[in-house]
């Protein structure tokens, strides 16, 4: 390709609402232009990375037995309806209603369409086990996209589904998509970390994710979730699915008995725990959430945080955040009190159905609020003063140096980047929407299905978010838009156009993928935009062609050396054989 045909145009500067690095470059290197909030507009070399990616997958997936079909993007509510997911899903599910006012909505992902392509045409315990798949575009209404491909609303992605007749067979099925997904990433130029994780909305009963881990000290760096994991025994897990042993704490108040005292302007743990003395530890803290539009109640211990997916999933919604002061206020007048956050208890308040963290069961003669301002209940005790509720359940956010549940040592922190994952469905869906088969006694019975997604445009941003330096992309050599681009230093110069011309011609003639940047430019503005596009190989033809020798530079180690017109050639087909 010649530069001077390729539909490209360079920025000089970072657009002004990227916040991360994938999103700054992707944009002034000319791979995507935004359309609107969370939609992008995939240009030429993006789209050769994005095919190269979806090449990769397609070759694992083949290779693991899985078969490629489409699915409709646009999905009838019916079969939401069947599944029970159309009244609790979210806003994030993009709803329409055709001319004959029959509601639809935007695919955000196909469990519903593939079971019922698994019911209408999968009969017999002999047809089993199935995997099928596709790559396709996909719809969630982000309440705010951010970061570019890395959050948007609308993504390409590889879903696939199993369906086997037992758990053994699923099992299987698991761990070859596993192991699939291994050789994808890796293939990709991406280490990966497959850590345990929470199923979300799409349910299960086992996920993991398979992280990108990102440096973060890097600036801007895109590490949207926390991954706890061991050194030692290679334990990892997603912050909302992360378990640890708890370092020993104070749990005695050491209150010689139960008395309210008062406690003025303590409105956080730091400022209650100065004031009465104590080690936050023996804080009771009561937190307010509402949880699919419900109000609930949180108690844990106060050195310790909630951790807002766990907390969602003790009460089995879909959605979760703080209560507004507004909201809290709602709740003390319905209540008879007219506390503010920093004094609210769990006895009284009406209507709020509370979980208390593994934490706090153990305290004894501790504080807690009483749903009065500037006061707190000291040397209490549960069964007396305080009832301890009836669902407990791990709602805690692990923290670095907590101790590793599989074997004693030190969990490490550090932010990843999803990039796939990969669910037990079970019979989540098969049971709602009566997708069965006949086993091999006459017997009806439900599919056991996985899930298994990698976000191919995500992937493509991971990569840039692993893979750059302070010049431009660095794009891995399995999914660089081309290989190598030649550069002749002067327009005006005929023998540096006649070596680059001849190498060029030399690698398409060996099916090289490689760019000539033909265009009427200074040499520097040539060789900026080939750092920022991020080609792994630039042959340079300048000056040094009086003496045969041009520059060959390894884009990711930064390396230059001068060779031989024909040593360069030599050297990129030497990548492929």
């Amino acid at each position: 390709m010649r530069m001077t045909n390729l539909f490209l145009q360079t920025l000089r500067e970072f657009p002004s609402d990227a916040e991360v690095m994938s999103h700054k470059l992707l944009v002034r290197a000319g791979y995507i232009r935004k359309l609107t909030n969370g939609v992008y507009n995939y240009l030429p070399l993006m789209w050769r990375v994005l095919k190269k990616i979806e090449n990769i997958v397609r070759e694992e997936m083949d290779n693991a037995g899985a078969q490629e079909m489409l699915m409709p993007f646009v999905q009838p509510a019916e079969l939401w309806q069947e599944s029970g997911r159309w009244d609790v899903y979210g806003k994030e599910l993009m709803r329409l209603k055709d001319r004959h006012n029959r509601e639809m909505c935007l695919g955000p992902t196909h469990e519903e369409v593939i079971t019922s392509v698994a019911r209408e045409g999968i009969h017999s315990y002999k047809q089993l086990p199935v995997n099928l798949y596709q790559i396709q575009s996909k719809f969630r209404d982000e309440i705010r996209p951010r970061f570019g491909l890395l959050r948007g609303r609308e993504f390409i992605m590889k879903d696939a589904y199993s369906f086997d007749a037992d758990e053994k067979g699923l099992d299987k099925s698991y761990e070859i998509m596993a192991e699939a997904y291994k050789r994808i990433f890796e293939r990709c130029g991406l280490e990966t970390k497959m850590v345990q994780s929470d199923s979300g909305a799409i349910g299960g009963s086992v996920s993991h994710e398979f992280m990108v881990l990102v440096n973060e000290k890097a600036e801007n760096n895109a590490g949207e979730n926390d991954v706890f994991y061991c050194t030692k025994c290679g334990y990892s897990a997603n912050s909302n699915h992360a378990v640890s042993i708890l370092k020993e704490a104070v749990t005695d108040g050491g209150f010689n008995k139960a008395e309210i005292l008062d406690t003025p302007n303590t409105h956080s743990i730091e400022e209650l725990s100065a004031f009465l003395k104590v080690s936050s530890s023996v804080i009771c803290k009561c937190l307010i959430y509402v949880v699919d539009g419900k109000y609930v109640g949180a108690l844990i211990r106060g050195d310790k945080t909630v951790e807002e997916t766990k907390l969602m999933n003790a009460f089995q919604g879909n959605d979760v955040r703080i209560a507004s002061s507004g909201e809290i206020e709602e709740i003390m007048a319905n209540s008879g009190f007219n506390a503010v956050a920093g004094f609210i208890g769990p006895e009284g308040l009406k209507n709020i159905e509370f979980v208390a963290d593994e934490t706090v069961k153990e305290l004894k003669n501790f504080v807690v609020g009483i749903n009065q301002n500037d006061k707190h209940l000291v040397g209490a005790n549960w069964g007396r003063e305080v009832q301890l509720p009836q669902k407990i359940a791990d709602i805690r956010l692990v923290e670095e140096n907590d101790k590793c549940t599989e074997c004693g040592s030190d969990l490490k922190v550090t932010k990843g980047i999803e990039v796939g994952n990969i669910f037990k469905l079970g019979t989540k869906y098969s049971k709602a929407m009566n997708a069965v088969f006949t086993d091999k006694d006459g017997q009806e019975k439900p599919f056991i299905m996985g899930c298994y997604g990698i976000g191919i445009s995500r992937t493509a941003a991971a990569a840039v978010e692993r893979h750059h330096d302070e010049y431009g992309i660095i794009w891995p050599l399995s999914i660089a838009p081309y290989t190598v681009t030649v550069v002749p230093v002067s327009d005006q110069d005929e023998t540096q156009l006649k070596v680059a011309e001849e190498i060029y011609k030399k690698l398409l003639d060996n099916k090289i993928e490689v760019l000539i940047d033909d265009r009427a430019e200074r040499a520097g503005v040539k060789l900026k935009d080939a750092d920022l596009i991020g080609i792994p190989y630039r042959i340079t033809v300048g000056k040094t062609i009086k003496d045969n020798l041009v520059e060959f530079k390894n884009r990711a180690t930064g390396e230059v050396i001068n060779v031989t017109p024909e040593e360069a050639v030599n050297k990129i087909l030497e990548l492929f054989n």
